[in-house]
């Protein structure tokens, strides 16, 4: 049960097997000292930290703050008349509704959620995947939507997830989620992760995009007590993943319009190859596909941390990871 669900509650153990939660919480104790599972309080779930998906309604109240700051800084990324494709959850989701404002743009999704953002954006073209509805997070999965993206190329991909970690990436709890995220990966040439810092070193069943083949990473700035977060993203930008950390303000100009559009937020927000961007951003060249122009760490085209806001003069924080030279 805990292998198909994630995690189960003692009292849902005690009605299946129709015995007591006494008996169910020395079985549970018996199977944690094998390595099968792992006791949380009133129940079990998967060892090894793996966490369960939480559903959409949970998902939208958590870190409102960090999710916003975060699709402001990732829409300066658009251009003015690109395609990019956009998957599911709630903070590409936020990412859609500033998208909504960039001319010429094509967005490809397997979301209701993102493709409601942009129903009534008159300059933006909405394709949507086919599929068998998710309802869960709304989106449309299956061998539907996978096939769909056959053939398709785009600019960038922007996918957020259950977890992230340097050493697998990116990854979700559901199998068919995971495999539709896949197939948006492959269509694109550069690879934008989108997750707050809660997600940093969470990891979930099913891998949706490795670390190499993750081109940047937008998250927000983690509190200076979370080592777990910190670690994990010095262990990304070891790896080569650019990182950008989106601060109070960041990016809050409207997007679109494409270079020059003349909003202070959005220069403030962009990551853009050219130097001497506003907002105190290092301005840093940008790789290309790293998953077909891959650099070892410390090496020509290796990532930084760079910021979105001025961070470089608080010692010790997230500014001043850099990939280590090995």
């Amino acid at each position: 049960m805990v292998r198909a669900n994630g995690a189960v509650s003692l009292r849902e153990l005690a009605r299946v097997v129709q015995t007591s939660e006494v008996t169910v919480r020395r079985d549970v104790r018996a199977l944690e000292a094998e390595g099968l599972l792992d006791r949380r309080h009133g129940g079990a779930v998967l060892p090894g930290g793996f966490t369960r998906e939480s559903g959409f309604p949970q998902k939208s109240h958590l870190a409102t703050a960090e999710k916003t700051a975060i699709a402001d800084l990732a829409a300066g990324f658009v251009e003015e008349g690109e395609a990019v494709v956009v998957g599911a959850g709630t903070t590409t989701q936020e990412l859609a509704r500033r998208l909504a404002r960039v001319p010429g743009l094509t967005v490809v999704t397997n979301s209701l959620l993102v493709a409601q953002a942009l129903a009534h954006a008159n300059r933006v073209e909405v394709v949507m995947t086919g599929g068998t509805l998710r309802g869960s997070n709304y989106a449309l999965v299956g061998s539907g939507a996978e096939q769909s993206l056959q053939g398709l190329r785009v600019s960038r991909a922007f996918l957020s997830g259950s977890g992230l970690t340097a050493e697998r990436g990116l990854s979700t709890s559901n199998m068919l989620s995971a495999s539709v995220d896949r197939a948006l990966v492959q269509a694109a040439a550069e690879v934008v992760v989108l997750a707050d810092h809660t997600k940093l070193g969470s990891d979930t069943m099913f891998q949706t995009v490795p670390t190499d083949v993750i081109t940047r990473l937008v998250t927000d700035e983690p509190p200076a007590h979370d080592d777990r977060a910190l670690t994990e993203l010095q262990a990304l930008a070891d790896q080569g993943v650019q990182i950008a950390v989106a601060g109070p303000g960041a990016g809050s100009g409207p997007a679109g319009g494409g270079e020059g559009g003349g909003s202070a937020g959005r220069q403030s927000g962009r990551l853009g190859p050219s130097q001497g961007r506003g907002g105190g951003e290092e301005g840093l060249p940008l790789p290309g596909p790293r998953r077909n122009h891959p650099h070892p760490p410390g090496g020509p085209g290796s990532a930084q941390l760079r910021t979105a806001v001025p961070l470089a003069e608080q010692p010790g924080r997230v500014a001043d990871l850099a990939p280590r030279r090995r």
